[in-house]
């Protein structure tokens, strides 16, 4: 696989990534309540600090 073949694939990763958190940002504000709001608060923006690294890395190198 060439190089920009494989970023191009990193860059979706990424970008799936950042649709993840998008999702889970909207249910732990608007849907989940308690526990469960916060578990899925902290996942999203775990998501989103992966997917902006992993976009970062990409666009640099």
């Amino acid at each position: 696989m060439s190089p920009g073949m494989l970023k191009m694939w990193i860059s979706i990763a990424g970008m799936g990534l950042m649709f993840l958190a998008i999702i889970t940002i909207y249910l732990s504000r608007y849907k989940l309540h308690g526990f469960l709001r916060l578990v899925t608060a902290v996942l999203a923006y775990i998501f989103m600090i992966c997917a902006g690294l992993t976009l970062l890395i990409v666009f640099l190198a």
